[in-house]
């Protein structure tokens, strides 16, 4: 099982759900909102070799916090991964679109610098200029689109240009959903959660159940779960593969 993309630090109890982790073998990606969340998070998480923690900086926190990313570019070569970050052009958030834009190719531009790295990328509302930002700065690293809801046609950008995607059982929830996940390429999709966000009834999903995503694959791709929960732990031995490689 696989979650490559969790805010663990942000549930109501972190160690229960780290527990939960270590039982049942489950491989996360723990995806941090600030740098300063990183430490600790990474104290949080421990030696535990099935987690990694993400050195992020979240596009809706922009607005308040863009000063910390100069922290981030510090921290950076301390960080194989990188997440959350992006950009988020919703009516919330899109007053800050041009500081995110700012802030968002300041981390690429890192990235580069330091070899690139494998980051996991918001881009709701905003789908364009986050690959805009990606072609200016192509050896930023791995780009994994997070809950990728743009067009069809911005979808076919992002393959075009080499993204991955992670998808999971909220976004497979919803026709709209299926239809953008049924059209990514196989050999570039792993699970998330983006849990405690996401929810299961009243309670929050766990990093476990990021695989209950690939029932709704398996009657659009013709592909067994089973199988395809095979393809998606392929595609992190090559995420890692990668990333070591650096």
């Amino acid at each position: 099982m696989i979650d490559f993309h969790c805010h663990i630090d942000l549930y109501p109890d972190p160690l229960a759900v780290l527990n939960g982790i270590d039982t049942r073998g489950t491989y996360v990606l723990a995806v941090t909102t600030t740098p300063k969340a990183w430490r600790g998070t990474m104290k949080l998480v421990g030696d535990r070799k099935r987690v990694r923690v993400a050195l992020g900086l979240h596009p809706e926190v922009v607005a308040q916090r863009h000063q910390e990313v100069a922290l981030l570019c510090g921290l950076l070569p301390e960080a194989r991964y990188v997440g959350e970050i992006g950009l988020d052009g919703s009516p919330a958030h899109r007053q800050s679109l041009d500081l995110q834009v700012t802030v968002f190719e300041r981390i690429l531009s890192e990235c580069s610098r330091v070899g690139g790295r494998v980051m996991s990328i918001h881009s709701r509302g905003a789908v364009s200029r986050v690959l805009d930002s990606l072609e200016r700065h192509p050896r930023a690293g791995t780009a994994i689109l997070h809950w990728f809801s743009g067009t069809m046609r911005e979808l076919e950008r992002a393959i075009s240009f080499g993204c991955w995607f992670s998808i999971g059982p909220a976004m497979l929830r919803s026709n709209r959903g299926r239809e953008l996940a049924s059209a990514m390429p196989l050999d570039r999709v792993l699970t998330e959660t983006d849990a405690p966000f996401t929810r299961y009834g009243d309670d929050p999903l766990m990093p476990w159940q990021a695989f209950d995503c690939l029932a709704g694959l398996e009657g659009a791709r013709g592909i067994d779960r089973i199988e395809l929960g095979k393809i998606v732990e392929d595609n992190l031995r090559r995420v890692v593969q990668a990333q070591s490689g650096r």
